[in-house]
């Protein structure tokens, strides 16, 4: 991987959402949620720009592939555990972020093991993503957000989670087959 892979834009934009989580933690303990809304806003953004400018100006890169949901998962979790101090109901979420990262983490070592590819965010992924910034956001801003809003906003994300797990393990066990089947085929001639 040479210098051009690994300074894009992109990348850079990765690394400044990994920077953010430290500030979103200590704007969020300060109790400034108007900061910690904005930095939370900002994170989001710039990961959405950051996937916008690798895909439309070819800056799509492999440290790019792992670093983008690194970015996330490291922010989304920080914000999780943060929530879960001052509102323990959030800890579902907790529970079931950790079980889909620690399956689909596994999964996705296993594929680069198999077959050195990296596969990029499918849409359901996207969409879970952003509802867990939404439903975050949401519960910093809204402190006394009424339990049945609450509820329903973590039960919207926890079935949005195991539905990305199910299909990514889906797409997972069909490249792992394929492979398998190339494998037999190459064998066989």
């Amino acid at each position: 991987m040479n210098k051009k892979q690994i300074f894009t834009i992109p990348n850079v934009l990765s690394c400044l959402r990994i920077i953010l989580i430290p500030f979103i933690l200590w704007a969020f303990f300060s109790g400034a949620v108007y900061w910690t809304a904005g930095l939370i806003i900002l994170s989001g953004l710039t990961d959405v720009v950051d996937g916008f400018i690798a895909r439309h100006f070819n800056m799509v890169s492999p440290l790019g592939k792992a670093l983008d949901p690194i970015a996330d998962k490291l922010t989304l979790l920080a914000i999780i555990i943060s929530l879960c101090v001052f509102s323990p109901v959030v800890f579902i979420i907790l529970i079931m972020f950790l079980i889909k990262e620690t399956i689909l983490g596994i999964e996705g070592l296993i594929i680069i093991k198999k077959t050195g590819t990296t596969y990029s965010a499918q849409w359901h992924g996207k969409v879970t993503t952003f509802f867990l910034y939404f439903t975050m956001l949401v519960h910093v801003v809204w402190t006394n957000i009424p339990d049945a809003w609450s509820a329903t906003l973590l039960i919207i994300c926890d079935v949005l989670m195991l539905m990305t797990l199910t299909l990514y393990t889906i797409r997972n066990v069909k490249a792992l087959h394929a492979l398998k089947q190339s494998t037999t085929t190459e064998v066989s001639a």
